[in-house]
């Protein structure tokens, strides 16, 4: 049972992680969609705690 490796181009392009799409840059650096977000996590956290304590 000898496992042989046929990949051993050390380069190549599946070594490399996938770059970015513009979205993703765009939600990443925009201060407007991070504060959204955040009051949409925090409201998630809030309801949470909410059912938890009766």
């Amino acid at each position: 049972m000898s496992r042989e490796n046929t990949n051993r181009e050390p380069y190549q392009q599946a070594y490399y992680p996938p770059s970015p799409t513009p979205l993703t840059l765009y939600m990443r650096t925009s201060i407007v969609w991070q504060t959204l977000r955040f009051f949409v996590i925090n409201l998630k956290i809030l309801l949470l705690m909410s059912k938890s304590h009766h």
